[in-house]
């Protein structure tokens, strides 16, 4: 009888997960149901999570939940907008997917080896990059893996090293407490008052990468206060706040320009926010993106004045700006590096110039000569033009840029050391 009950609790518990290739013509749709709801704010945005990690576009979405089901329907293409057909493909959504799905909490990858974990928050402000890097170069660091944001002028980022000799994890107390106490003092730099800059180095598997930027984002307080989006700017999110009082919710809608991962983002920020989503549209099929939430607080109540909805507003497009990179040149938005196991770099930075705009030609070719320099260094420039013959994609597994003009990505390849970037001394780290 044990049996029976326990079988039946696993079947109305784990969610129901379908791949259908023949409803649509020009999308792959899964359809995600589940009777009971327990986290399911959580669930929804380990599903976009996982999507996101494939490099799958989520073109349009419908979202439902009563408090006690919900069905949550994907259109996705691959990064070329096409059907997702392939089997190996299709293996890794059903895993990825189905991992997130019947569980509480969304998954984390484990590590491959064990590093250390540091998570920074401060003021950005020109070299912070190159002063970070300083500072673990000089304690023996090698930074395996890091994702590095600006926005605003503020600056997060989530770094994983191993010892420089040995290969392995920071272990020891006192050299992880000078680490902390150095790298505290360069996200201060001159002007910042003490609590304005976190640092925090641990043994910890790292929750997911952008996850934990958001969060670290949010927590930093800064998209609360800033100046909400629109006007001027041609890429500006523009946020609606508005009430549905007959069903008790509050209506979010935000038109922006489409883009990877754009649902992903959207769903972090109302999530840090403490809401739930119980209706959702998503619709990024052309240029713009349109999408429309209905919400409630985590204790059922809508949001109950003025100034909260400015809040939620400004949240929620800065959560989606900071990822929207804008011209292409020498100012930092955000850097990806990695260190394959044999010891070569591949380091990907988004760049703009100093004002936002897009860079001179000459601007990259002097680059590209400054790179030229270092031992067994490649440079390769996708996007926003540059000199002959530095275009081309790098090999990487990354979604095709859809707005491949607006943003340029600096390829740096087979780099010893993640750390020997600082010798390109023209990279400064604005906001």
């Amino acid at each position: 009888m044990d049996d029976w009950y326990a079988k039946l609790v696993r079947r109305m518990t784990t969610p129901s997960f379908v791949i259908d290739n023949d409803a649509c013509a020009d999308a792959t749709i899964m359809k995600l149901l589940r009777v009971e709801a327990m986290n399911k704010q959580g669930i929804l945005l380990g599903v976009v999570q996982a999507l996101a990690d494939l490099n799958l576009v989520i073109v349009k979405a419908n979202m439902s939940f009563d408090g006690e089901w919900f069905m949550d329907v994907f259109h996705v293409t691959d990064g070329e907008g096409n059907k997702v057909v392939d089997k190996e493909i299709i293996r890794k959504i059903e895993e990825h997917v189905g991992s997130h799905a019947s569980s509480s909490l969304p998954a984390v990858a484990a590590p491959a080896r064990s590093l250390t974990s540091i998570e920074l928050t401060g003021a950005d402000r020109p070299g912070l990059l190159s002063e970070v890097c300083a500072v673990l170069r000089d304690m023996s660091c090698n930074v395996v893996e890091a994702e590095i944001w600006t926005h605003n002028s503020r600056a997060a980022a989530v770094l994983r090293v191993s010892d420089a000799t040995g290969g392995a994890a920071v272990e020891d107390p006192p050299r992880i407490a000078a680490i902390r106490e150095l790298l505290c003092n360069v996200l201060r730099g001159d002007g910042e008052i003490p609590r304005a800059a976190t640092t925090e180095v641990s043994m910890a598997v790292t929750h997911h990468r952008d996850r934990r930027l958001h969060q670290l984002m949010y927590d930093d307080g800064g998209a609360a206060t800033e100046a909400l989006a629109g006007g001027n700017s041609a890429a500006a999110t523009h946020v609606g706040v508005s009430y549905c009082h007959e069903k008790g919710y509050t209506v979010v809608t935000v038109r922006s320009k489409d883009r990877p991962k754009l649902l992903f983002d959207t769903l972090c920020a109302l999530t840090d926010m403490h809401y739930l989503v119980f209706h959702g549209t998503v619709s990024a099929r052309s240029a713009e993106a349109w999408q429309e939430y209905y919400i409630r607080h985590a204790d059922g109540r809508p949001i109950s004045s003025e100034a909260e909805s400015q809040r939620v507003a400004r949240c929620l497009a800065a959560a989606i700006d900071r990822r929207t990179f804008e011209g292409s040149g020498l100012a930092i938005r955000r850097a990806e590096i990695s260190t394959t196991e044999a010891g070569r770099a591949v380091d990907t930075f988004y760049v703009s110039d100093t004002s936002g705009g897009p860079v001179e030609p000459k601007t990259i070719d002097f680059v590209r000569r400054q790179i030229g320099q270092l031992d067994k260094a490649a440079l390769r420039v996708k996007g926003g033009g540059g000199g002959g013959g530095g275009g081309g994609d790098s090999g990487r597994s990354s979604p095709p840029l859809k707005h491949a003009a607006e943003t340029t990505g600096f390829l740096l390849g087979s780099l010893l050391r993640a750390c020997s970037f600082q010798s390109f001394r023209l990279v400064r780290s604005y906001s």
